[in-house]
């Protein structure tokens, strides 16, 4: 009796734990088979769901029958989900549900105009370049300008992160919201100091940026330089505003590495060869660090600035036309010698 007894007990724990570790295994138990990202459209359908799934998942009769249970098809949350190894099925499930969704990380880096930057951002959101533009254009209408691009300030570079799913105005708010922070009561003091507006002061750090390759060692000597130009009445005569020029004309499809004289008479409200005066806007995206240095810039009494061959990336300042003269020749024979065009 007491054998048949323990072994009516053995049976129910074997079977007990036989159907618990069914349970476990379909419910919680790993079932990817390799780590990826599924996209989740706003338009998807349930098989679709199903169908971008299935690429990660090791059994998919098992994840669709809880996803069904769970009424997933009638539940799911658009956007971009990591399937990652040691996730089971309730928990894919869920995640889907709840459209806790994994954000992407986007570069802004110093584009010459916004429609660059949103050909790049656009890669990496459910939404094609053509879409962003349209609602890029018309958050820069509401705002009373003429298109996107006169949006450029608000933009600063550096890695941001954001959903797939995000959309343009989500996108703006982010940046305008960082704009308004950058701006506070002690810039906006140094703003009127300046003497400058703040469009001016995008357009100087742009070129200070670009001049300096987005180093800031020099950077606040180079806007010291150039605030000395302007303010002499002096044309800037800053090789990245002729470069800028030349791209515009193109879409920045023919990127140029090296300015000729035949450049400079470039047409171009943009190019400081031709025109005195600052840019009427940014020649790039630019960073913090760029409009700080506008903001503090040396006062020096530079006034003619040219790359130093001997330490790559780097200039050599002077206010002697004279050994301005010889420092160019020095580099542009630099350059000759590397067949650089």
């Amino acid at each position: 009796m007491k054998k048949s007894v323990l072994v009516i007990i053995l049976l129910v724990f074997v079977t007990g734990g036989f159907f618990g570790l069914r349970f476990y295994t379909k419910y919680y138990g790993n079932n990817i088979r390799k780590d990826g990202y599924v996209l989740i459209p706003h338009k998807a359908s349930f098989r679709q769901v199903m169908d971008s799934a299935a690429r990660y998942i090791d059994d998919k009769e098992s994840f669709e029958a809880i996803a069904r249970e769970k009424d997933l098809a009638e539940n799911f949350k658009p956007g971009r989900y990591h399937f990652k190894k040691g996730l089971g099925n309730a928990h894919l499930v869920n995640m889907i549900k709840a459209g806790n969704q994994t954000e992407n990380s986007f570069r802004i880096g110093d584009f010459g105009d916004v429609y660059q930057m949103i050909g790049k951002v656009s890669k990496k959101t459910e939404l094609d370049s053509l879409q962003f533009v349209r609602g890029l254009d018309a958050i820069a209408t509401e705002r009373g300008y003429a298109h996107a691009e006169d949006l450029k300030k608000y933009f600063f570079i550096d890695t941001y992160n954001f959903f797939w799913t995000v959309e343009p105005k989500d996108f703006f708010n982010r940046f305008n919201d960082q704009y308004n922070e950058f701006w506070n009561a002690e810039r906006k003091n140094r703003e009127q100091q300046s003497g400058l507006t703040r469009d001016q002061i995008y357009a100087l750090a742009s070129i200070v940026y670009k001049e300096s390759g987005g180093k800031p060692d020099e950077m606040k000597t180079i806007a010291g330089l150039y605030l000395n130009r302007y303010r002499k009445g002096m044309k800037l005569q800053s090789d990245p505003t002729v470069i800028y020029a030349i791209n515009q004309q193109t879409n920045f499809r023919s990127p140029i590495k090296r300015v000729f004289y035949k450049h400079l008479s470039t047409p171009s409200p943009y190019n400081t060869y031709a025109n005195k005066g600052i840019p009427p806007g940014p020649i790039c995206i630019v960073d913090k660090n760029s409009v700080n240095a506008v903001l503090n810039a040396d006062k020096n009494s530079y006034i003619y600035m040219c790359a130093d061959p001997a330490r790559p990336g780097y200039h050599k300042f002077t206010a002697s036309a004279e050994q301005h003269a010889i420092n160019a020749k020095v580099y542009q024979d630099w350059l000759n010698a590397r067949n650089i065009k």
